[in-house]
Parts: C-alpha cells; structure tokens; sequence
C-alpha cells in the first residue's frame, strides 16, 4: 500500500508526501513512519527526527478540521438513509473501542487511546471519540496531540530498534 500511495504522490517533494501520507486516514503516523524508513529510505536519506516532525505535523492537520465540520456534516448527510446508516455505524464502533477509557478519563483518556500505536487509535479516530464523548475542542486537540506525538516516538523508537535488529542479524554496519 504505501509504495502505491507514492506511486500516485510521484513528482512531489518528498516532505510534502511525508505529509500527505500522515494526514491521510488510512496511514497517518503509524503507516508513515515506517513507509519512510523502509520505502522512501532508498529515495531520501532523513534523519529519524525529521521523519518523527513530518510525521507529526502531518497527522495533526486534520484535527481540527474533523473537530469542527464533523458535526454540520454528518447533520446534513444524515438525511439520507445510506449515510444515516454510515455512521450510525461508525460511532457505534468508535463508542465500542475508545468508549471505557474516554467516558471515565475524559481528555486523558482520549490522550491515551490515541497515543497507542495500533490500527483504528489515531488522530482520526480520537477526533471522532472527542467528538461523540463531548470532549470540547479546547480539550481535545491538546489531547490528541499528545496521543500523537507519543504514538510517533514509540512507532519511531520501533522502527530505528527493528531496523537496527535486522543490520546487526545481516551483519551489516
């Protein structure tokens, strides 16, 4: 997936996708960060800390955006029973995985859920757990900037480790 991504980000400076693929929902940091040390690696030679600020500032664009137009947008589109349906969906499953933690611990909570590097706890999704626990914006972008910039040092601090294990099996430098 990520080498497609790219693929369709060709021609682009190589900060710019770094961005673009941690902006995007189905990547952000998690996906991001090793795409560049692995397949954008051969392309650009970054510094870890460089791939960690791109990976960050670009996961955290959305943020705000979702926190603000999530609500006027699924009003409007839940006039139509397909998107009613959608996300009905959605924020039944979002309630199920981020529900315990959020509803007790609040923007704490919310920190932690998105801090944990695994699939479907990103920004994304804590933006939409913020919006449907109520958390206010004020609230809930610092937390989900922290959730981030952690999930991005432990995401980072697994790749240099993982990729570190591999030249020491190989016995390269």
């Amino acid at each position: 997936m990520g080498e497609t991504l790219l693929n369709w980000l060709s021609g682009i400076p190589g900060e710019v996708q770094m961005i673009v693929l941690s902006a995007f929902p189905l990547t952000e940091l998690r996906g991001s960060i090793p795409i560049a040390w692995t397949v954008m690696g051969s392309q650009w030679a970054w510094p870890w800390w460089k791939i960690y600020l791109l990976a960050l500032a670009g996961n955290l664009i959305p943020v705000p955006f979702i926190l603000w137009f999530l609500e006027p947008v699924s009003r409007f589109l839940r006039r139509w029973r397909v998107f009613d349906r959608f996300f009905e969906w959605l924020f039944d499953r979002t309630r199920r995985r981020a529900g315990d933690k959020i509803r007790k611990y609040e923007a704490l909570g919310l920190t932690i859920f998105v801090a944990v590097p695994l699939p479907v706890t990103g920004a994304w999704t804590g933006s939409l757990a913020a919006f449907l626990f109520g958390i206010p914006k004020r609230m809930a972008i610092p937390a989900i900037a922290m959730g981030v910039a952690v999930a991005g040092i432990l995401v980072t601090l697994v790749m240099s480790g993982a990729l570190a294990g591999i030249g020491f099996i190989l016995g390269s430098d």
